[in-house]
């Protein structure tokens, strides 16, 4: 259906269906994700996986906010909302029961330096924190352990992303990473 800038009722458009009042918000970009083109498996450190090429480039280019000797945080390509970050290991495991004890403790304190730096940054007032553990959990690549840190905001569940199945992100991820890696805590 089409509006026109006069009337206040909607034009039907023939042969278009059944009309409605929907505005269309159209994202076919987002189609190539949908449908995990060219998505890459991660099932080894040699099959492309994205956490184990991501640590070799700039920090700018990859997105990492921080690194550390066993773990870094990064910006999530396709966040829930704005400053959706990850923390991952450097070493390619699966499971949380494969991380040594180095890699188990910097991962807690990497995910408390998330927190102070999104709450510093962008004053978020809560948090959703997890792991998907195996892709049946959600994990969209399942063989390399990887943290979640969803920034939120009172009201950030709006009608967009209800009904529109659409976020709206305020900003860029390159000025994200740079916002986070400016208030990241010091050790």
């Amino acid at each position: 259906m089409l509006q026109s800038m006069q009337e206040s009722e909607p034009i039907e458009q023939a042969g278009a269906g059944i009309p409605d009042t929907f505005q269309r918000l159209w994202t076919p970009h987002r189609m190539a994700y949908i449908k995990g083109e060219n998505k890459p498996t991660g099932s080894g450190p040699g099959d492309g996986c994205p956490f184990c090429e991501i640590p070799k480039m700039r920090d700018e280019d990859g997105l990492i906010i921080a690194r550390g000797s066993a773990v870094f945080a990064v910006l999530n390509l396709y966040p829930y909302n704005s400053g959706h970050l990850m923390v991952c290991p450097y070493r390619h495991v699966a499971d949380y029961t494969e991380l040594d004890t180095a890699e188990t403790s910097e991962l807690a304190e990497f995910t408390k330096r998330s927190l102070q730096a999104l709450r510093k940054s962008g004053g978020a007032q809560g948090f959703n924190v997890g792991l998907n553990l195996g892709g049946v959990a959600g994990a969209g690549i399942a063989a390399h352990l990887h943290q979640h840190v969803v920034p939120r905001w009172g009201g950030d569940t709006n009608f967009m992303p209800v009904v529109g199945h659409t976020k709206v992100l305020p900003q860029l991820l390159r000025d994200t990473r740079d916002l986070l890696a400016d208030a990241w805590p010091s050790p």
